[in-house]
């Protein structure tokens, strides 16, 4: 059988940061410290294996209403910080565009507006993509995506897959979506655009996830054959 070419775009569910933090006798929240610092390790293994964009899931909806309000406080803060002192001198010269994917309206309005000005600082940068999935659901994306079709008076005769794909969040479709945590479901991940990608469930938590797990990731995609439904 055919191997296929390295994965463009992985999609990471980045999960088991508390879990994590409790081995260590820590609060549970954090483990999101220790997971934060993978996600800048990532970055630089990406380059490595010609990988051109990648999507992060930090935070659903779901989190939102489930967490206690001092680990978001925890969470939000560490995001802050996260976004302010991102090397720019780096995503300049590696000319990295980073876009933010969810209902941001739901964050605190100095987060909002930390995320929103990243985002069109680096708009125009076109060599790798960071996307960053935040109080994000994907089967609220859809919902919301039939709200804007409704609005733009769209027959239903009109109404195609490309119509419904131009008016979601987020347009690409993942090559790989990798979760972490030794769980197996999907967790309202990118619900729509995950329709034909290839799903690989690891034991490890995020935080000790290594460049020697992507390259086996990576090495596992290329064996599966991808048929797309045909």
């Amino acid at each position: 059988m055919m191997e296929s070419q390295n994965p463009r775009h992985i999609a990471i569910i980045l999960d088991g940061n508390r879990r994590f933090a409790k081995r260590l006798m820590l609060e549970p929240w954090k483990g999101h410290e220790f997971g934060r610092k993978k996600v800048e390790e990532l970055l630089d293994y990406a380059k490595d294996f010609g990988i051109k964009q990648l999507t992060f899931y930090t935070l659903s909806l779901e989190n939102l209403k489930g967490r206690t309000e001092k680990e978001l406080e925890y969470l939000f803060k560490l995001m802050k910080d996260a976004f302010l002192n991102l090397d720019k001198e780096k995503i300049r010269n590696d000319k990295i565009k980073i876009n933010f994917i969810g209902q941001l309206e739901l964050l605190p309005l100095e987060l909002q507006e930390i995320c929103f000005k990243l985002q069109e600082e680096t708009k125009c940068n076109n060599n790798f993509i960071i996307n960053i999935c935040i109080a994000y659901g994907g089967r609220q994306e859809i919902t919301e995506a039939i709200k804007k079709i409704i609005k733009k008076n769209i027959s239903p005769e009109q109404i195609t897959e490309q119509v419904v794909k131009e008016n979601l969040y987020f347009k690409d479709e993942p090559d790989l979506i990798i979760r972490t945590g030794g769980e197996i479901r999907t967790s309202n991940f990118l619900s729509w655009q995950s329709a034909y990608s290839e799903w690989i469930f690891l034991d490890k938590m995020w935080p000790e996830f290594e460049k020697e797990d992507l390259k086996n990731c990576i090495e596992e995609f290329k064996k599966r054959k991808r048929n797309f439904g045909r």
